[in-house]
């Protein structure tokens, strides 16, 4: 069957026109250009799988350019983090870039526009700066530095440049228009004194570029033919237009910038700010703590790529803001597993099961399959014996029709295993069950052909043997937020939707095949979950982070 053609999204149809109208294919080049000051998140694996799925499918390159500008908040250890993801998302980079590589050439051209009378340095606050900006609805008035001589422009700058200028001393500013119904027209801030150490440059720099002039520019000098971004960049794109034209030469090719909405993920936050707040209050433990939208919470909590890949796809791009439901992330996450994760056997909250006619002391060996999904993925082998531990909820000591499960006196399967029937409970003073006394039918073993294993019986239950069992620590992850929205009430903090049982850590036992589980092996216990191996475990004490539910659970909740 042919693959289903998907209709073009509005980002693929600008490309498309403009290589009919304006571009050659062979001129394509995008870009995925982050701030190195926090790891990235949900959201930006939209952006990433947006601009590198255009390199792929048009064949072009795509930088990933590190937009460096802000020493005060950008470390090596974000650049570090980013690349991981990136790569781990499965993209690959034409060339690794920096806004500070092009440092130098953004003061010359900056130097240029003083000389054309099209920036001029400004010695007031960045209090009385904005005064002067005015407002939507009135313009803004002219600083009385705006007539300053190019030769005491060229001076001062050079004095910032030099670090003979305190910080907040001096500011660079673009001429343009301050009666301009685009506010960020009104004679925006090029370069601000920071006597500030960068990850990169070091000390070599006194003055740093703002957002706006560095980014556009960053772009022309890289080629990039479209610079895709959020729709809250849409009132920058006249500035941007602006500054690339004042670099420009005929002929030459301009990017061309075109915005799109950001997909925002329920019961979550994705700004970066509050996202640190998170870490730095210790509502998480790290900002790849596997309850975080980052892309690296993500993966420590058992995501593959690929469902983070189709989910970012399945949601597409649109030119309107909208809220998707975390559950089809959950869902994205349960369709890749589903096909890839090993079946096994874990019990989170145990009782004891004893098999009363089961010889003493003997053990045997069943058959089980891998994954009913992948017939390339075999059989393993599980040890049964006479005392067994299974879920506390399957068992009820009399229960309705509907209750498909183990109760006195009815029969159940045990998977892979023999069919087993309750016979009795022995209780501690208190009259909790201690322990579930049945007894099973030899010739009922799954797999066997015989008659009795033939034989239809309403539940089938999990289980691991006692003698066999290796205990070990689960940690059972659930949303982090109990709102659909914790930014949405204007009157409360966020934080006081914080979901205090988005983490519950227990003891279980799983099968011992799992002793030798690695950090990020996945696994399905039957029944209940996905799991992968958490980062914490030690050599043969693995530590299993839940991923998902087995089904959505959440609805049930609400």
């Amino acid at each position: 069957m042919a693959e289903e053609k998907r209709p073009l999204n509005f980002i693929e149809q600008i490309i498309e026109e403009d290589l009919q109208n304006t571009h050659k294919r062979e001129e394509l080049k995008f870009r995925f250009p982050p701030e190195p000051n926090g790891y990235l998140h949900i959201g930006h694996a939209s952006s990433i799988c947006l601009n590198f799925g255009l390199g792929e499918k048009y064949n072009a390159p795509v930088n990933l350019r590190f937009d460096d500008t802000n020493p005060i908040k950008e470390e090596q250890e974000f650049v570090d983090a980013i690349k991981e993801d990136v790569l781990w998302l499965g993209f690959k980079w034409e060339k690794e870039c920096y806004a500070s590589d092009y440092f130098q050439q953004l003061y010359d051209w900056a130097v240029e526009m003083i000389k054309n009378g099209d920036a001029y340095v400004d010695s007031q606050t960045s209090e009385e700066i904005a005064m002067q900006k005015g407002t939507p609805t009135e313009p803004g008035k002219e600083s009385p530095y705006r007539k300053r001589s190019i030769e005491e422009n060229l001076d001062l700058f050079e004095k910032m440049k030099n670090g003979e200028t305190p910080e907040r001393g001096h500011v660079l500013r673009a001429k343009i228009n301050m009666e301009s119904p685009n506010m960020l027209m009104r004679d925006p801030v090029m370069y601000r004194c920071l006597h500030k150490s960068h990850h990169r440059t070091k000390e070599n720099w006194k003055i740093y570029p703002m957002y706006d002039w560095a980014h556009g520019e960053s772009d022309f000098i890289e080629s990039i033919s479209h610079s895709f971004c959020t729709l809250e960049f849409l009132p920058h794109r006249e500035l941007y237009n602006w500054f690339v034209e004042k670099v420009s030469k005929e002929g030459e090719l301009k990017p061309k910038q075109r915005e799109f909405a950001r997909r925002n993920l329920s019961h979550t936050v994705v700004s970066k700010r509050k996202l640190m707040q998170l870490v730095e209050k210790g509502v998480v433990n790290s900002w790849d703590d596997p309850r975080m939208p980052t892309i690296s919470g993500l993966r420590r909590r058992g995501y593959t790529p690929n469902a983070i890949r189709k989910f970012a796809d399945s949601i597409g791009v649109g030119k309107r803001e909208n809220m998707i439901d975390v559950a089809h992330l959950e869902f994205c996450a349960r369709e890749d597993l589903n096909k890839t994760a090993p079946r096994v056997m874990g019990v989170l909250d145990p009782v004891k099961l004893v098999i009363t006619n089961y010889e003493e002391g003997k053990e045997e060996w069943l058959e089980a399959e891998n994954n009913p999904e992948d017939e390339s993925a075999g059989n393993r082998e599980i040890p049964f014996s006479r005392e067994l531990y299974i879920e506390k909820e399957d068992f009820k000591e009399s229960a309705n029709r509907k209750f498909f499960r183990l109760t006195l006196g009815k029969e159940v399967r045990l998977k892979n295993a023999y069919i087993i029937k309750g016979e009795e409970v022995v209780k501690d003073s208190e009259g909790n069950i201690t322990e579930i006394h049945c007894t099973y039918d030899p010739k009922s073993k799954s797999g066997s052909g015989t008659e009795e294993s033939m034989r239809k019986v309403k539940g089938t239950l999990h289980w691991v043997s006692a003698k066999h069992a290796l205990e070990t620590e689960i940690r059972l992850y659930d949303r982090l937020f109990s709102v659909e929205n914790p930014d949405g009430d204007k009157e409360k903090d966020f934080m006081e939707f914080v979901n205090p049982e988005s983490l519950q850590v227990i003891k279980g036992y799983v099968e011992p095949s799992l002793k030798s589980a690695g950090i990020q092996d996945k696994f399905q216990f039957q029944r209940i979950g996905y799991f992968c191996v958490d980062k914490e475990s030690k050599e043969g004490q693995p530590i299993f982070n839940r991923t998902v539910t087995l089904r959505d659970s959440w609805a049930k909740k609400k």
